[in-house]
C-alpha cells in the first residue's frame, strides 16, 4: 500500500483520472437509477386464491381452505401457512422463510395444488401467485356521468388510451363492478314452459357457441369449417331459440326469461366530490420510474384528455410522485446543508486549500457509491437518500485525519510531494483499519429479516459503497492533490474554496437548470470583474489572517488548557473512570425509567386522513350508505371550515367516498378489522389533505375534528380515523389460536376487557365477526321418499338464488358471465323459498316445504387460520404520550396471559403485527451483530498486535450508546422525536463503528510515541494532544452533517431522524470519552499489567527465599 500512494502521489494524472473515471461512473449512474419515493420491499408469500362462488365461510373452511392446508403441508421453505375464508372465497397466504428459494417453492405449490382433486366442483380454478411489488403511482378520478355504465366505458377508454403510453405498463380500472348478463326466470315461468334451471342454462350453452369443425381437403386447398353462433349482447341472448312446440312453433328465451345485460349483484359504489366516479389507476412494476411515468400521465391530460366527451373531469387523486418529489427535496435539502456546514467547519480548521480538497472527497465517494448502488439494484428513494446523508460527515473522517497528517508533515520540512507521500504513508494503517472497522458495524444491517431488514439493508449497502470510495479517494487521489498545491496566493486558496460553497448555494436558491446555469455566470461575471479591479485581495488575505489566528488559537487551547485537562484525568485516572461509569448508568437509569419510550416504527402522519366504516356484516348496502353519507357530510363541513380559516393555503383538496371496501393505493395503512375486505358493510371516506409542508394544521389534528363531529355511527362494529402514512401493523396484536371458537370468542372477550383497563389503549377490537343470518337446509323424510338427494336439492336451490353460469364470455377486455337464476325480486324474499319448486329425478315437481325444512341461523363474516388451527387475533393501538405497546404486552405477559394458559389449556397466545416484527427483527440482528464486534476485534488486534489493546479501543462503544439515549432525551425535550425506534438501534450499531475509529487513531498513536522512546505518561498525553484537532473535527463534522435532518420537522423526514440522533449524539459524546477517558483507560491496563509484573516478581522472590 505505501508503494501504490507514493505512485499514484508521483503521477497526479493517473491520480485525476482515477477520479474523473469514478465521476463519470458515478453520472451514468445517475441517469439511469430509477427513482422511488419507497425501495421495493420483496415479501417472500406466496398467495393462494380459490373462488367457491356462493358458499358460506364454514362451507369455505370445511370445503377448501383446510384440503389445502393439508396437501401444503411439508412444502420446503415454508414459514408459516394462513388461510382465511370468506364468503365465496378462500385466500391461503403461504409465508416462507428468508432464504427459501422461491421459485422452487412457488413450482412446488403449484403443483400440489393442481394435484389436489378433492375440491367442491364448483371451485374455480385456483389462482397461485408471488406476491409482487406494484406500486400505485398516480389514480385519475373520473366524474361527469351519473349512469354507471357510461362511467365504466369512459374509464376503460381512458385506461386504454393510457396504457398505450410508452412507459406505462400497469394500469387498471378500480371500484367499478365486473360486467354479467342475468338470464332472469320466474318459478311460473318455470312451471309454464315445464323447464329447469338446467335445462335452459344448457340451451343456452348449445345454441350459443362457436365450434372449429376441422377442415375440408380439396384438391384446389384445404378449407377450414367453423360453427359460429356465440352472441356477446343481452339482445342477441333474447333471440336464442330456447325449445320448439309440437306445432313447429319456436320459444324464444325473451318468452321464458328477462335478459338484463349489466353488472355483477356488488355493493359497490364511488363517489368523488359529491359525484358518481370510477377510478384510472396507474401502478408500476420493478425499476419503473414514478416520475416518468406521472409525466407521461400528465402530458396526456394535457393533451389527449381534451377529446372526452363534454362534462367528463379527469381529476389527480393520490399522485405518489409528489411525495417522492416532497421526500427527495426534503433530504437533498438536508444534504446540502450538511455539506455546507461540514464545508465551513473544514474551511474553519483547516487552509482553505487543505479544506477543499477534503471536501472533494465526498462528491467523489457519492458518484462511485451511485454506480456500485445502481450495479447492485438500488434506486434512488428516500431511504438510499438518507444513506447518503448519514454517512456525509462520516466520509470525511479518514480525508481530516489523512490532511491533518499531511498538513504536520509538510511543516516539518521538505518538499510538499514528499511531505503528502509520508504523511499518508505515516496514518495508512489506522485509517484502513478505522474504515474497515466502520464497515463491519452496517454488515449486521444486510442480514436483518423482514420489511424492516430490507431497509436497514439499503441504508448499510449506501454506507458501506460510501466507505469505499472514501478510502480509495483519501489514500490514491488525496495525497496527489495535497503533494501538488498550486496556490501560492492567499486569493487563488479563497477561490478554490469559494468553488463548492457557490455550488451548494446555488443549488438550494435555483428553480430550475437554466436558472442554476444563469445565476453561475452572473457570480462567475461578478467575480472576475472585481479580481481585475484589484477588489479581492484585501479581503482574500483578512480570511486567510482570520483562520490562521483561529487555527493558531485552536492549537494554543489544545497545547494548553486540554493538555492539563488530560494530564489531570490522567493522573486521576481512577477519579475519571468513576464518573465515567456514573455517566454511563445515568444513561442506563434513562432508558430503565421509561422516558424513552419505545416503538418500532414512529407515529408518522400522512397526507390524507381515511374513516373506515365497518358494519355489522349482511346488513344491506342503502344502511351502510347512509353511514357513509353522514362522514361524508362531516367531512365537507370540516373542508368548508378549514379552508375558509386558512383562506391562503386551503389544507383540503378532495373528498372521496365508497362503499363495499377499501379503495387502497392511498398513503395510510389498511384497516386492521375483522371480517370481509369488501362488502355492503363496507364503507371509507377519504380527506385528501395539501403537502403537510404547505399547511400550518397537523394531519392528526384534522383526523381528531372529524371523529368528534362525525360522533358514533348507529350498530357500526368498528369507525376507525387512520392518518398514518405506512404501518408494519398493529402496535398491539394478540392471536389466539385454538379449534373451538365458542372459546376462542370467550378469551378475546375478556382480552379485550382487559386491554380497556390501560389508560392511552385505544381502538381495541378483534377479528371475529358475527356473519350473515343463514338458512340451513335438511331432507325430510317425505323428500328422501321421493328419491330426492340433499346435493340435488342444494344444486337446484343454488341454481335459483345464486344462479347458474351458462357461460363465460370475453367481451373486450372484460370477462363476462352468463348467469342463469331467479328474477330479482324472487331473490329477495323469503317467501320465494317457500313457493319454490324442487324437481325430482322422475321429473316431477313437488313444493320446496315438502322435501325440505330451513332452520334459521347466523354463521361468521371469516374465519381465519393459522398453522391448521383457527385464530382470533385482538388488536389495538396506543397513545404513545400516556403508555407503550411494550409496556402493555409486558405487564400482560407477567398478570393476564398465564390466567389465560391456565383457564384455556387448549388455546394458545402469540404476537402478531408491530410485536413480532420487531422480535423477529432484533432477533435476526444480534448474532451478526456479536460477530461483528468480534470482526472489529481482530482488525484492531491485527494492526495492534495486542490481545489487550483492542479492549481499550472498543471500551468507547457502550458510551456510544449511552450518548444516543442522551440525544434521544434532549430531542425529545425539544419536541423532535417522540422516544426510542428501531431506527435508533441502527442508529447506535452505526455509532458503534464510526467512534472506534477515533479511538484506535488515539492508541495507534500512543503506540508511536512509546516505541519512539517517550515514558508512558508522557505518551499517552502527547497522544491525546497530537490527535485532538482531527477527532474533534471528525466528530463534529459527522454531527454538523446530520444536523439538518436532525432539526427537519416534515413528515417525510421523521422517519429517519431517530438514526441521525443515536449516530450524531453517540459519536458526540463518544469523543469527550475518547480524548479523556481512553486515555484513563490506557493507564488502568498497564498499572494492572504492572501489578502483575510485581505480584509475579515478589513471587519469585518468596520462592528463592524459602529455596534458601
Amino acid at each position: 500500500m505505501p508503494r501504490l500512494i507514493a505512485w499514484f502521489a508521483t503521477n497526479h494524472i493517473a491520480a485525476n483520472l482515477l477520479l474523473i473515471l469514478i465521476v463519470l461512473a458515478g453520472l451514468s449512474a445517475v441517469l439511469t437509477m430509477p427513482q422511488k419515493s419507497f425501495p421495493d420491499i420483496d415479501v417472500p408469500i406466496i398467495s393462494v386464491s380459490i373462488p367457491y362462488l356462493g358458499a358460506a365461510p364454514e362451507e369455505v373452511e370445511q370445503g377448501v381452505c383446510i384440503r389445502v392446508e393439508e396437501e401444503l403441508d411439508g412444502v420446503e421453505g415454508v414459514k408459516e401457512i394462513r388461510s382465511v375464508a370468506n364468503e365465496s372465497l378462500c385466500s391461503v397466504t403461504v409465508e416462507l422463510f428468508e432464504d427459501a428459494d422461491e421459485s422452487r417453492a412457488l413450482d412446488d405449490v403449484k403443483n400440489r395444488i393442481d394435484a389436489l382433486d378433492t375440491l367442491p366442483e364448483e371451485t374455480e380454478q385456483p389462482i397461485i401467485n408471488l406476491a409482487t411489488s406494484i406500486r400505485p403511482v398516480i389514480d385519475l378520478a373520473i366524474t361527469g356521468p351519473d349512469d354507471e355504465r357510461t362511467l365504466k366505458v369512459l374509464g376503460q377508454r381512458v385506461r386504454d388510451e393510457i396504457a398505450a403510453l410508452p412507459g406505462i405498463t400497469q394500469v387498471s380500472l378500480v371500484n367499478t363492478r365486473p360486467y354479467e348478463i342475468s338470464i332472469e326466470v320466474s318459478e311460473s315461468d318455470l312451471q309454464r314452459f315445464g323447464l329447469t334451471f338446467s335445462q335452459v342454462a344448457e340451451a343456452v350453452r348449445a345454441r350459443a357457441i362457436d365450434l372449429p369443425g376441422g377442415a375440408i381437403k380439396t384438391e384446389d386447398g384445404e378449407i377450414l369449417l367453423r360453427t359460429k353462433g356465440q352472441v356477446y349482447w343481452g339482445e342477441e341472448y333474447e333471440r336464442l331459440v330456447l325449445l320448439s312446440r309440437p306445432d313447429g312453433s319456436l320459444v324464444y328465451l325473451s318468452d321464458v326469461a328477462r335478459v338484463v345485460d349489466g353488472f355483477e349483484d356488488t355493493d359497490q359504489s364511488l363517489r368523488f366530490d359529491g359525484q358518481p366516479a370510477a377510478i384510472v389507476r396507474v401502478s408500476r412494476i420493478g425499476s419503473e420510474d414514478i416520475l416518468a411515468i406521472t409525466g407521461a400521465v400528465m402530458a396526456y391530460l394535457d393533451t389527449s384528455a381534451r377529446a372526452l366527451p363534454e362534462g367528463v373531469k379527469l381529476t389527480v387523486w393520490n399522485d405518489n410522485s409528489r411525495l417522492l418529489e416532497d421526500r427527495l427535496a426534503t433530504l437533498l435539502d438536508s444534504a446540502r446543508q450538511g455539506f455546507l456546514m461540514v464545508l465551513l467547519l473544514l474551511a474553519l480548521f483547516l487552509r482553505p486549500v487543505l479544506a477543499f480538497w477534503v471536501s472533494v472527497g465526498v462528491p467523489v465517494a457519492f458518484m462511485g457509491a451511485l454506480y456500485l448502488t445502481n450495479y447492485v439494484g438500488l434506486s434512488i428513494d428516500g431511504i438510499s437518500l438518507f444513506g447518503f446523508i448519514l454517512v456525509l460527515g462520516i466520509m470525511v473522517d479518514d480525508a481530516i485525519v489523512v490532511g491533518e497528517s499531511v498538513h504536520s508533515r509538510q511543516r516539518e520540512g521538505g518538499t510538499p510531494l514528499v511531505g503528502s507521500i509520508e504523511g499518508t504513508q505515516r496514518i495508512t494503517i489506522p485509517v484502513i483499519f478505522g474504515v474497515l472497522t466502520t464497515i463491519c458495524t452496517f454488515l449486521p444491517m444486510l442480514q436483518g429479516v423482514g420489511s424492516s431488514g430490507q431497509i436497514g439493508a439499503v441504508i448499510a449497502t449506501v454506507v458501506i459503497c460510501c466507505l469505499i470510495f472514501s478510502l480509495i479517494e483519501s489514500q490514491l487521489i488525496l495525497p496527489a492533490h495535497l503533494g501538488n498545491k498550486q496556490t501560492k496566493t492567499a486569493r487563488s486558496e479563497v477561490y478554490l474554496l469559494l468553488v463548492p460553497l457557490m455550488v451548494i448555494l446555488l443549488l438550494q436558491f435555483s428553480w430550475s437548470t437554466s436558472s442554476f446555469v444563469g445565476l453561475a455566470i452572473a457570480l462567475m461575471t461578478v467575480v472576475y470583474a472585481l479580481d481585475r479591479l484589484g477588489l479581492t485581495d484585501v479581503p482574500a488575505k483578512r480570511l486567510i489572517a482570520a483562520q490562521s489566528r483561529f487555527s493558531a488559537r485552536v492549537e494554543a487551547l489544545i497545547d494548553g488548557p486540554f493538555r492539563r485537562i488530560v494530564q489531570r484525568a490522567t493522573q486521576a485516572r481512577y477519579t475519571t473512570l468513576a464518573m465515567a461509569f456514573a455517566f454511563f448508568l445515568s444513561g442506563v437509569a434513562v432508558f430503565g425509567s421509561g422516558r424513552l419510550p419505545f416503538s418500532f416504527f414512529p407515529p408518522l402522519a400522512a397526507d390524507q386522513v381515511i374513516a373506515q366504516l365497518t358494519m355489522p356484516l349482511g346488513t344491506s348496502s342503502e344502511i351502510t350508505e347512509q353511514a357513509v353519507r353522514h362522514l361524508e357530510r362531516t367531512g365537507e363541513a370540516i373542508r368548508d371550515e378549514l379552508n375558509e380559516q386558512y383562506e391562503v393555503a386551503p389544507p383540503v383538496t378532495h373528498i372521496l367516498a365508497s362503499v363495499g371496501g377499501s379503495q387502497g393505493g392511498g398513503l395510510g395503512p389498511p384497516g386492521s378489522g375483522g371480517g370481509n375486505a369488501s362488502g355492503g358493510h363496507m364503507g371509507e371516506v377519504t380527506l385528501q389533505l395539501t403537502p403537510s409542508q404547505s399547511r400550518t394544521i397537523g394531519t392528526k389534528e384534522v383526523a381528531a375534528l372529524w371523529r368528534e363531529r362525525s360522533g358514533s355511527i348507529a350498530g357500526a362494529v368498528e369507525l376507525k380515523f387512520n392518518s398514518s402514512l405506512f404501518s408494519v401493523g398493529n402496535a398491539i396484536d394478540i392471536q389466539l389460536a385454538g379449534n373451538d371458537v365458542d372459546e376462542l370468542r370467550e378469551v378475546a372477550t375478556g382480552l379485550r376487557a382487559e386491554l380497556a383497563r390501560y389508560p392511552g389503549v385505544i381502538d381495541i377490537t378483534d377479528s371475529f365477526r358475527s356473519g350473515k343470518q343463514e338458512l340451513k337446509l335438511k331432507m325430510t323424510p317425505e323428500g328422501e321418499a321421493l328419491g330426492l338427494s340433499l346435493g340435488a336439492l342444494a344444486q337446484q336451490v343454488r341454481q335459483a338464488f345464486y344462479g347458474e353460469e351458462a357461460q363465460r364470455i370475453q367481451r373486450g377486455r372484460d370477462d363476462v358471465r352468463v348467469m342463469v337464476r331467479y328474477t330479482e325480486a324472487e331473490r329477495e324474499s323469503l317467501a320465494s323459498l317457500d313457493d319454490m319448486r324442487v324437481r325430482t329425478s322422475e321429473g316431477s315437481e313437488v313444493p320446496f316445504r315438502t322435501v325440505a325444512n330451513a332452520s334459521l341461523g347466523q354463521g361468521y363474516s371469516s374465519i381465519k387460520r393459522a398453522d391448521r388451527k383457527r385464530v382470533v387475533n385482538v388488536t389495538a393501538d396506543v397513545d404513545r404520550t400516556q403508555i407503550t405497546a411494550d409496556e402493555v404486552v409486558g405487564d400482560l405477559s407477567r398478570s393476564y396471559f398465564p390466567v389465560i394458559r391456565a383457564e384455556h389449556p387448549q388455546v394458545s397466545l402469540s404476537l402478531e403485527g408491530e410485536q413480532r416484527q420487531s422480535g423477529e427483527y432484533l432477533i435476526s440482528l444480534v448474532f451478526p451483530f456479536l460477530i461483528a464486534l468480534f470482526a472489529i476485534y481482530a482488525l484492531l488486534a491485527i494492526p495492534l498486535r495486542s490481545y489487550v489493546k483492542p479492549f481499550i479501543i472498543m471500551s468507547v462503544i457502550p458510551f456510544a450508546f449511552i450518548g444516543a439515549i442522551w440525544g434521544h432525551q434532549i430531542m425529545k425535550l425539544a419536541g423532535l422525536v417522540s422516544g426510542l425506534a428501531m431506527m435508533s438501534i441502527l442508529g447506535m450499531i452505526a455509532a458503534a463503528g464510526v467512534v472506534v475509529n477515533s479511538s484506535l487513531i488515539l492508541v495507534y498513536a500512543i503506540n508511536q510515541r512509546r516505541d519512539a522512546g517517550s515514558t508512558m505518561a508522557g505518551a499517552v498525553v502527547d497522544a491525546a494532544t497530537s490527535r485532538c484537532r482531527p477527532i474533534v473535527l471528525t466528530s463534529m463534522t459527522t454531527f454538523v452533517g446530520l444536523m439538518p435532518l436532525m432539526f427537519n420537522t416534515s413528515v417525510q423526514a421523521q422517519f429517519l431522524v431517530p438514526m441521525a440522533v443515536s449516530l450524531s449524539f453517540g459519536v458526540l459524546f463518544a469523543t469527550v470519552i475518547t480524548l479523556l477517558v481512553v486515555p484513563s483507560i490506557y493507564l488502568f491496563f498497564e498499572d494492572l499489567s504492572a501489578l502483575r509484573d510485581r505480584l509475579a516478581g515478589d513471587r519469585r522472590e518468596a520462592s528463592i527465599q524459602n529455596a534458601m
